[in-house]
């Protein structure tokens, strides 16, 4: 950002300010304090952090809410905002998983250890009390996780590839984000000739790559995903878009998000294969985004770690996994795994010494991610009802994937790849070009001014394909398939009404 482009930026915040009695000499209190800490002095690289996410939709959606709230529900020719703008599937009306739950519980309140709830699950809770320090979740773990809920992720990654996981190299995090976060921290230097490190992230993509990217002043290397063959990827493009950030940066990281988000993609082996050799080649570290690695309606999920023990290929991995996507959907307990694959010892001791410095993870979010590493097993007393429910929540999942797509298929001027994966579809949008006039007038990007359009007359919250990139004079947005099966039914009339009128008024 350009000092020209701060002071716009500043000056806008400034105004905002001000309506809230609120300015650079502090808190209005009747007498004017100057202020240390200012838009003109603070760290320009979270100036440029964006995060469309929860951008200025979500606040509208917000807004509107409370509208309602306060009208009853009068005020809109609709009664509730429709969330379909993260991938929050509790908040969408998922149920939890009832032994999840249930051994969180007894981990929690300790008198549950001698009701009436199932003996494995009172097992489980009293096996990972031992493990906590002073057998209590109010105590810090070790910066790494709980021991043996690392040696439990351990034992899920070893049956899941047939390659052998060493616990020592799984960290407990946060959530996903908070170690793929420490990952870039942990590459993130500045060559001898000033040029920062450069993350190759796919386009369209997760917004949380390009937030922490800008907030660390590292260098985005965007390439991007053929959308004409279900959202692939392709290493002519992947050679394109590294030779073209040399001159910019030193590239240090490839960012792969599979099952894809927002894309809905999965990729086949052969594309990981690819994939790998291109890496070896650069000499440059994986990040494998594999939350959604149980969410697959069409395909076959594959490890980037299998798929590289099976080439005999070594380079440095980071795999992440997630409690809050998948089946379980527990986005509140921020529970998440990193395994670190061919890492240096010494490096991997550097990572776990930054690691220390936030001292742990939830020790709650980390008996929610046992639960999923170490589900009930077949003859234990709670296998039946976890299989009954998981299998409901998949099945769920798989049935409005295909109504999504199929929908949006149906709709002209709308064209959508089969959501193949994950929890979202990301269709491209034909919108007229009074439409992007309109747009331009006032200062938006048009797929943001369809999106708000549709916000504003239906209720239905989703993002703009601006906020997670796409190809230069094409328009998407993103929309998760969360809304339980009849309120995504009503979404998907109710979308379509809209598409239709939104066509005739902007023609």
């Amino acid at each position: 950002m350009n000092a020209s482009s701060r002071k716009v930026l500043a000056a806008s915040c400034k105004q905002a300010c001000r309506s809230l009695k609120i300015g650079s000499r502090g808190i209005y209190c009747g007498v004017a304090r100057q202020a240390n800490v200012t838009l003109d002095n603070i760290n320009e690289n979270v100036i440029k952090l964006e995060y469309a996410v929860r951008g200025p939709l979500v606040i509208r959606a917000g807004e509107i809410e409370r509208e309602l709230k306060v009208n009853n529900g009068s005020s809109r020719p609709f009664a509730s905002v429709t969330r379909a703008n993260i991938g929050d599937c509790h908040a969408m009306g998922q149920k939890p998983l009832t032994f999840l739950r249930q051994v969180l519980a007894c981990a929690t309140d300790n008198d549950l250890l001698n009701g009436p709830y199932p003996g494995d699950v009172k097992a489980r809770a009293k096996e990972l009390l031992e493990y906590c320090g002073g057998q209590s979740v109010g105590s810090y773990s070790d910066s790494a996780g709980v021991e043996i809920i690392r040696k439990h992720s351990a034992d899920y990654i070893t049956a899941r590839d047939g390659v052998d996981s060493d616990w020592q190299n799984i960290v407990l995090t946060t959530g996903a984000s908070e170690g793929i976060r420490a990952v870039l921290s942990l590459v993130n230097t500045t060559s001898t000739d000033d040029k920062p490190s450069g993350v190759m992230i796919p386009i369209p993509q997760y917004p949380l790559y390009s937030a922490t990217i800008s907030e660390y002043g590292m260098h985005p290397i965007n390439y991007y995903l053929d959308e004409s063959n279900q959202w692939s990827l392709n290493t002519d493009e992947l050679k394109r878009s590294i030779d073209k950030a040399r001159d910019k940066c030193v590239p240090k990281v490839l960012v792969i998000i599979n099952p894809g988000n927002p894309t809905g993609s999965v990729l086949t082996r052969q594309n990981i294969e690819d994939i790998i050799k291109f890496a070896k080649n650069e000499n440059l570290l994986i990040i494998a985004d594999e939350v959604y690695q149980h969410n697959i309606w069409d395909g076959e999920f594959f490890s980037f770690k299998k798929v590289m023990h099976d080439l005999k290929i070594e380079i440095e991995l980071a795999s992440v996994m997630s409690a809050s996507k998948g089946y379980m959907g527990e986005c509140g307990l921020r529970g998440g795994y990193c395994e670190l694959v061919n890492f240096d010892p010494a490096v991997k001791q550097m990572f776990l010494k930054m690691l220390s410095a936030r001292l742990c993870s939830s020790v709650l979010g980390q008996i929610a991610l046992d639960c999923i590493v170490k589900p009930p097993q077949k003859g234990e007393e709670s296998y039946d009802l976890y299989e009954k429910e998981k299998s409901e929540v998949l099945s769920a999942l798989k049935y409005r994937a295909q109504l999504v797509a199929d929908t949006f298929n149906s709709i002209p001027g709308i064209s959508s790849n089969k959501v193949a994966g994950a929890m979202y579809a990301f269709p491209k949008i034909d919108i007229p070009r009074k439409a992007v006039k309109k747009a331009a007038e006032m200062k938006q990007a048009p797929d943001f001014y369809y999106a708000m359009q549709l916000l504003e007359s239906t209720g239905i919250c989703i993002v703009p394909g601006s906020g997670f990139g796409q190809l230069p004079g094409t328009y998407h947005f993103r929309t998760t398939i969360l809304p339980q099966n009849d309120k995504l039914e009503q979404m998907m009339k109710v979308f379509k009404d809209f598409h239709t009128r939104f066509v005739q008024q902007h023609s």
